[in-house]
């Protein structure tokens, strides 16, 4: 029994010390912006390339194009969606290879000249 009461002193006493313990603090960054709150429009880049049409959803304005580098962006060759209107659509169809020039903000791009090769 001796040899229990000193175990159990120690972890209450190692207990009590933890519930008294002050959490850690997470450092504060200081922001630049006034209002981090508040989100900025992305800037908008501009790229171009030259790919192959693997899919077209004219109601939802979407051309899916395996596409080959994009060196202005330094972007890889990809494959991926692209809005555009049902005007640049037109007489473009899925195998057809193409030259295409667009706009990115944030995650969207947006096709501004399409062209069959």
């Amino acid at each position: 029994m001796t040899r229990t009461v000193p175990a159990i002193v120690v972890t209450l006493f190692a207990a009590s010390l933890a519930a008294c313990s002050k959490p850690a603090e997470t450092p504060q960054s200081a922001s630049p912006d006034p209002m981090p709150a508040m989100s900025m429009p992305a800037a908008t880049r501009a790229g171009q390339a030259t790919g192959v049409v693997t899919a077209i959803d004219a109601a939802a304005g979407k051309i899916t194009l395996d596409h080959g580098p994009v060196p202005e962006l330094q972007w890889p060759a990809m494959k991926m969606s692209f809005g555009a209107t049902a005007s640049q659509l037109n007489g473009i169809a899925v195998g057809d290879k193409v030259a295409f020039k667009f706009t990115v903000t944030g995650t969207s791009a947006k096709i501004t000249e399409i062209s069959k090769q």
